[in-house]
């Protein structure tokens, strides 16, 4: 019985730690949208500048990426993904922005 009520309790907490996960990625997609992001950057393909997906993979294992992706979101940005410049977002707070590029860098693509 002591089993079966300590499986339930570990089947719990993977179903509330999934649904955690998707209303996680639901409010950092709404704050990506918010912050203009999604206008230029499609999750997993190119509209004006990369995809979030090459992003996350042209940075992986890059310990320094976090804060020079989140210093970029703000100041903007030219050549490193062709001649259209990322122009910066400075309303973007820097709490938003380090949320933001950790988000594309860790989420499962």
């Amino acid at each position: 019985m002591k089993a079966t009520w300590l499986g339930m309790a570990a089947a719990a907490a993977v179903l509330v730690s999934g649904y955690a996960n998707a209303a996680d990625e639901a409010a950092m997609k709404a704050l990506a949208q918010k912050s203009a992001c999604m206008s230029c950057h499609g999750m997993d393909k190119k509209i004006v500048g990369p995809g979030y997906k090459e992003v996350a993979a042209k940075y992986k294992g890059d310990k320094g990426a976090e804060a020079m992706l989140a210093a970029k979101v703000k100041a903007g940005g030219k050549g490193v993904w062709g001649e259209i410049p990322m122009p910066p977002n400075a309303a973007v707070s820097d709490a938003d922005a380090k949320a933001l590029v950790n988000w594309i860098l860790t989420r499962k693509y």
